[in-house]
């Protein structure tokens, strides 16, 4: 088991979220395609966009082995569609101002940065395989290199 309290070999605890497509999106309507959902803190941050345009980068890669990416934030749908224009982001953000699926997958714990405590996301991956299941987890994600191993990961 990881920080997170998902482990690796349950089924991915569905939720609901609205997306930057307008659509609500419901994880269980992927079952059939692999899913990497990853966790990010903030919109237009150094960190988060670089990794989301690694994930652009490896999109058709991505695609090519079956995958979608879903990406979670508690920014605005607003600040998504802006991130999205701004990158060319081909894959879906959802909104999370809540945090409640970010709770529910436990990567809104407390941060600390500059002396200060906060409650926040902790950059991190899930790996969702055809039938719902969690394969693979990385948990205080360091962006180099993450994305090429979460490709790996998929075969």
């Amino acid at each position: 088991m990881n920080n997170t309290g998902i482990e690796v070999g349950q089924a991915a605890p569905d939720f609901t979220l609205p997306s930057s497509n307008g659509e609500q999106v419901r994880l269980s309507q992927y079952l059939g395609h692999k899913v990497i959902l990853y966790f990010y803190p903030k919109n237009m941050t150094t960190a988060c966009t670089q990794e989301a345009c690694d994930f652009r980068d490896a999109h058709e890669e991505i695609a090519a082995k079956g995958a979608v990416v879903l990406g979670i934030s508690t920014d605005s749908l607003t600040s998504h569609a802006k991130f999205i224009a701004k990158y060319g982001l081909p894959f879906l953000l959802l909104s999370d101002e809540e945090h409640t699926v970010s709770e529910l997958y436990g990567v809104w714990q407390l941060k600390k940065m500059y002396g200060k405590e906060y409650m926040g996301i902790v950059r991190s991956t899930f790996l969702i395989d055809e039938n719902g299941i969690i394969v693979e987890a990385w948990n205080k994600v360091r962006v180099k290199g993450h994305v090429e191993a979460t490709v790996e990961q998929l075969g």
